[in-house]
């Protein structure tokens, strides 16, 4: 009998397991609630990755998540300080200084929903410029020791992931916000942007090549925030974040690993070119109205454009069906991504992105067993 993590990386390979792997994306809600912590807590007091564990263990699933190198350089020196600004929400302001240059973005937490950022780093072309300098410099050093520390933690219990960040667009958009950065990506910017992309391209392999000789992980994960068809538009996507997934799937193959990518919302459009990029697994292909992937028909169209060379993780609704829906709505669409991918190693039943808080136990369970049938 195999490991869940055995069962994921079989997936991700395309060859034979002896089941399904079933893989809801927990993330933050169900994790907080097993452990009975609210948002505040647990997003600072608890690490992630164990917290994941706690819940794949809990529901008896396979599953994914990510760990982080910890990245510093000597010119660079950062801190933080969390202030109460109401009953249930409370400011996190971080200061960096770089090379005489301070910059200070702040994030709001909440005890009920995860944070999110209040002030980005950059507020023009130039903070842009010098944080992405800070970024990009060849002299952060990346570190690896709670990295495998969790890797050694987590054992087989899920599949681990180093975190590699986020594409190019993701990228800038997470130091000025996301309708600067579209303006921005939308302007007379190619020059600039053409130099930092292939500085970034590069800035990354250095990073995968150190982690490649000082870390065990079979697999790597590139996130995604606004980076998708729904936001960023399948030209600009193309333009800007293909290069840089390619070089990265190509650097991770010739060392015999894995490549994972989130993909939000609509990915008909794209489909086919994830398999031309070369990426092994791509979630969660949402459900309209968030995504495209629209049933039983969707569902083979979606195995048609993947072609066998791309695991499919995901689908199952996790609004409509998960949080209004009941067990018997739950069962449908299990059965709809089995039937759609009858006979195909490349798959993963999984959640259209992250459990929500209100997601009745029972349908929880009604898809793990659906999917073991």
């Amino acid at each position: 009998m195999l490991t869940p993590k055995q069962r994921m990386l079989n997936a991700y390979r395309g060859v034979e397991t002896d089941s399904i792997p079933v893989a809801p994306e927990f993330w933050y809600y169900y994790p907080a609630k097993v452990l009975g912590m609210n948002m505040v807590e647990f997003e600072r007091e608890v690490p992630h990755w164990l917290a994941l564990q706690a819940t794949f263990r809990r529901y008896g699933t396979e599953g994914w998540g990510i760990i982080a190198p910890e990245v510093s350089g000597p010119d660079t020196t950062t801190g933080s300080t969390l202030v109460k600004i109401s009953e249930d929400r409370y400011r996190e302001t971080t200061v960096h200084h770089y090379r005489g240059n301070e910059f200070t973005s702040s994030r709001l937490y909440s005890v009920r929903d995860p944070s999110w950022p209040e002030k980005m780093l950059a507020g023009n072309e130039l903070e842009l410029a010098q944080c992405l300098e800070m970024q990009l410099s060849a002299e952060r050093e990346p570190e690896f020791t709670e990295a495998n520390k969790a890797y050694t933690v987590v054992g087989e219990d899920y599949l681990l992931e180093l975190y590699l960040g986020e594409p190019f667009f993701d990228t800038v958009a997470g130091l000025m916000g996301f309708e600067q950065a579209a303006l921005y990506f939308q302007d007379e910017h190619e020059d600039s942007l053409q130099d930092y992309l292939d500085r970034f391209v590069q800035s990354q392999r250095e990073l995968l090549r150190r982690a490649v000789g000082a870390t065990p992980f079979e697999s790597y994960f590139i996130g995604c925030s606004y980076s998708c068809n729904s936001l960023l538009g399948a030209r600009l996507w193309q333009k800007w974040d293909t290069p840089y997934i390619q070089a990265m799937a190509t650097e991770l193959h010739a060392y015999g690993r894995l490549l994972h990518i989130h993909f939000h919302g609509r990915s008909i459009r794209t489909a086919a070119e994830f398999a031309d990029i070369g990426i092994d697994c791509v979630c969660p292909f949402e459900r309209p109205p968030g995504g495209d992937v629209a049933g039983l028909e969707g569902l083979q169209k979606l195995r048609a454009l993947l072609d066998e060379k791309v695991t499919m993780n995901g689908n199952v609704h996790t609004v409509e069906t998960l949080i209004r829906g009941g067990p018997a709505d739950v069962r449908r669409e299990v059965q709809q991504i089995k039937e759609a991918f009858q006979g195909s190693r490349r798959l993963i039943i999984g959640t259209g992105d992250q459990v929500g808080r209100e997601t009745p136990e029972a349908n929880i369970w009604a898809m793990v067993d659906e999917a073991r049938r």
